[in-house]
C-alpha cells in the first residue's frame, strides 16, 4: 500500500511539475508580449519626438529659421526634413493647397495673392527661377541645371474673407519675378510652364481693389494719372466684368459705363445680370478700361481686383452706431492703445484700422483691445501710398454701420478746451457734438483746426504716452481734420484726406478752436520721427527723402531729405507751452495711488 502511494504521489509530482512549466510558459509568452506592447509605446513616443523637432520652425520659441533674408541656393532633392513635413501636413490635414492667383511688383517687394486663406503664423518660402545664361527673359531656359533660389516669405496675412497675401523679397537679376510660394521645408519643385508664364503686375498701372455699392461697382485704379484733388469726366472710361484669365482682353464678358472718375477710384454701373443675384458676383475679375483717341477703347488694365464681397453691414438690424473712427496706419501698434482709449471715452464706438504692412504686432494689439470690450477691426491693406483711396473704401464700408465717421491719424487727438476750463466733463463730449448735428440735414461734415505739437525737450519717447509727454506746440493752427457723415459724400467719393466732397446742397461747419482742437503730435521724439521719415502713406503727399516741394507744411521745415537728427531737434517747433490736455489727461485717468496711465501697464514692473 505505501508503494502504491508512493506511486500516486510521484504521478502527482510530475503532473504539478508539467502544469508548471507550462504555466512558465504562458508567463513567459505575458510578459514578452508587454514587453512588445511597452517598446512599441516608446517606439512611437520617440517618433513623435522626432516629429516635434522636424517641425520645430513651426513652434513659436523652438524655431531655428534665422531671420535674415540671406538667400540660400537649393536644387531640387529629396531629404529626410522635406519629407517628415509633408508627412506631417498630410496627417494633419490642415494645410491648403497654395494657389497663386496672382503677384504685383512694389518698388521694394513683391506681393503675391493666394486664392485660399492660409495661417498667417506659418513660414513660408519663396522660391525664384533662373533666367537664360545670357540674361535674357528666356523662361524655357534656366540657369544651369533646373537651379532655383529661395528666400523667407517677409510676412503672410489674411487678406480678406476669401485671400490671403504674401509678401517676397524682390527678386534679384537674373531670376524670373515670377516667384512660387511653398511651406518652408518642402523639396523645391522645378517651375512648370504655368509659374514661367505667369504675369507679374506693375505697381504703376493695375486695377487692385473692387467693392460693390448698391447697384454700381467702386473700383481703385493705379495707372489713371487722374488730377488729384478733383472730379473727372467719367464718359471716357467703362469697366469690364468676368471670370477665368485676366490677360488682356481675355476673361472679360460684360462692360458698363463709368458714373464717377477721381484720382484713384472709378464708379461703374453693374452688369445686368449681377444687379439681380450679387451672389454670383463673387470672385468676379473688374478692369477698367479707357477712351483712347479718336474714341477708340483701349485694352482693359492688367487686374487683380475681384469682387468677393459688398461693404460690411449693420450688426443689428435698424442700429447705427452714432460715431466711427477710421484711420491708415504702418507700425504704430505702441500708440493705438492711448489712442483708442481716450478717444472712446469722448464717446467713439467703432474703429476701423487700415494696416499698411506693418510688421510690429498690430493684430495682436487689437486683440488686446478688443478684450477690453473696444469694437476694433483691423482691414488689411498691402497698396502703398493711397492714403485717400484706402479712406474712401472706408467710406464706403461704414456707411451702412456708421452714422458719422471721423478721419484722423493715431498722433491725433481731439480737446475740449472749453469744457476744460469751466471744468465740465468731456466725456462722450465728441459723441454729443456730432449727435447735436444729426436732425440738421444739411451738414455734412464737421471741421476742427489741428495745433502742431514739437519734441518739447524730450530725446526719447516716454512711457506715459503722448498726450502727458509734449506739451509745447506752434502757436498758429495748421490744416484740419474731419468728420463726416457717409451718406452724404459724392458718388466719386474725392478726399483730400483731411476733408472729403459733400453732395451738391450739403455743406459744413468749422469749429472755433475755443470750442475744439486737434492737438496733432506731429513732430516727436528723435526715435519716433525718423521711423515716420522713412513712410509716408498719402497718395500726393511727396515723400520725405524727395527732393520736391520742401515748402510744404506736410514736410519738417528745415530738416531737408536726409534722417539726420538736427542737432536742435528736440527744441523746435516750440513757440508755446500748452499743457491742457496733460491736465486733462491726468485728472480722468491717472491711477490716484500711483499716478500709472492706463497704457502704461506694459512698462510696470
Amino acid at each position: 500500500m505505501s508503494v502504491h502511494f508512493w506511486r500516486m504521489e510521484r504521478e502527482m509530482m510530475e503532473l504539478e511539475y508539467e502544469n508548471g512549466k507550462k504555466r512558465k510558459g504562458r508567463n513567459r509568452q505575458s510578459l514578452r508580449a508587454q514587453f512588445l506592447s511597452v517598446r512599441s509605446l516608446i517606439l512611437c513616443f520617440c517618433f513623435f519626438v522626432l516629429l516635434l523637432c522636424l517641425s520645430s520652425d513651426r513652434i513659436p520659441g523652438l524655431s531655428v529659421r534665422p531671420d535674415s533674408l540671406r538667400p540660400v541656393l537649393r536644387v531640387p532633392a529629396l531629404s529626410v526634413l522635406s519629407s517628415m513635413e509633408s508627412i506631417q501636413r498630410s496627417l494633419r490635414g490642415r494645410f491648403p493647397a497654395l494657389r497663386l492667383e496672382d503677384r504685383v511688383q512694389f518698388p521694394d517687394h513683391l506681393l503675391l495673392i493666394l486664392s485660399s486663406r492660409i495661417g498667417k503664423s506659418e513660414n513660408l518660402d519663396c522660391v525664384y527661377y533662373g533666367l537664360s545664361d545670357d540674361g535674357g527673359n528666356d523662361f524655357r531656359k534656366f540657369r544651369g541645371k533646373g537651379e532655383t533660389l529661395v528666400m523667407p516669405a517677409i510676412s503672410a496675412d489674411d487678406y480678406d474673407e476669401i485671400r490671403s497675401i504674401v509678401r517676397c523679397p524682390n527678386a534679384p537679376s537674373n531670376y524670373s519675378a515670377a516667384v512660387g510660394l511653398q511651406f518652408h521645408g518642402d523639396v523645391v519643385k522645378q517651375s512648370g510652364s504655368t509659374d514661367r508664364n505667369a504675369m507679374v503686375h506693375n505697381w504703376d498701372n493695375v486695377v487692385y481693389e473692387a467693392v460693390i455699392d448698391g447697384n454700381t461697382a467702386v473700383v481703385f485704379v493705379k495707372g489713371l494719372n487722374l488730377r488729384p484733388h478733383k472730379e473727372s469726366d467719367p464718359s471716357y472710361f467703362k469697366c469690364r466684368f468676368g471670370i477665368g484669365n485676366h490677360k488682356e482682353d481675355e476673361g472679360f464678358v460684360f462692360e458698363t459705363q463709368a458714373v464717377a472718375a477721381a484720382q484713384e477710384v472709378v464708379r461703374c454701373v453693374l452688369p445686368r445680370g449681377m444687379m439681380k443675384n450679387l451672389d454670383k458676383a463673387r470672385g468676379i475679375r473688374v478692369s477698367v478700361v479707357q477712351t483712347g483717341t479718336r474714341g477708340r477703347m483701349a485694352r482693359p488694365l492688367p487686374s487683380v481686383a475681384r469682387i468677393y464681397a459688398s461693404n460690411s453691414k449693420t450688426e443689428k438690424a435698424g442700429r447705427k452706431y452714432k460715431l466711427c473712427v477710421c484711420t491708415m496706419l504702418w507700425n504704430q501698434a505702441s500708440f493705438l492703445h492711448e489712442w483708442i482709449m481716450y478717444h472712446s471715452w469722448l464717446g467713439v464706438e467703432r474703429w476701423f484700422i487700415y494696416d499698411n504692412n506693418s510688421d510690429d504686432g498690430i493684430q495682436d494689439e487689437i486683440d488686446r483691445l478688443n478684450s477690453d470690450s473696444y469694437n476694433v477691426s483691423r482691414h488689411v491693406w498691402p497698396w502703398i501710398k493711397t492714403q485717400e483711396a484706402g479712406f474712401s473704401h472706408c467710406a464706403l464700408r461704414a456707411k451702412d454701420e456708421c452714422s458719422w465717421v471721423g478721419f484722423f491719424d493715431v498722433d491725433e487727438f481731439f480737446y475740449f478746451p472749453s469744457h476744460h476750463k469751466s471744468s465740465i466733463s468731456s466725456e462722450n463730449a465728441l459723441r454729443s457734438l456730432v449727435t447735436s448735428y444729426s436732425s440738421q440735414g444739411l451738414v455734412g461734415e464737421i471741421e476742427t483746426d489741428c495745433h502742431s505739437y514739437g519734441p518739447s525737450g524730450l530725446t526719447t519717447p516716454q512711457p506715459q504716452g503722448v498726450t502727458v509727454s509734449y506739451t509745447c506746440r506752434l502757436a498758429s493752427p495748421e490744416r484740419h481734420k474731419s468728420i463726416i457723415r457717409p451718406d452724404m459724400l459724392t458718388s466719386s467719393l474725392l478726399n483730400e484726406v483731411h476733408h472729403f466732397q459733400l453732395k451738391e446742397g450739403i455743406g459744413h461747419v468749422k469749429l472755433l478752436e475755443s470750442t475744439a482742437i486737434v492737438n496733432h503730435y506731429k513732430y516727436q521724439a528723435w526715435e519716433t520721427f525718423k521711423a515716420k521719415f522713412y513712410r509716408r502713406v498719402a497718395t500726393y503727399v511727396v515723400d520725405w527723402q524727395e527732393n520736391q516741394n520742401q515748402g510744404s507744411k506736410d514736410r519738417a521745415p528745415g530738416l531737408g531729405t536726409v534722417a539726420v537728427e538736427p542737432p536742435d531737434w528736440k527744441r523746435r517747433f516750440c513757440e508755446v507751452w500748452d499743457t491742457g490736455l496733460k491736465d486733462l489727461v491726468i485728472s480722468n485717468f491717472a491711477d490716484q495711488l500711483t499716478g500709472y496711465l492706463p497704457w502704461q501697464r506694459d512698462y510696470i514692473q
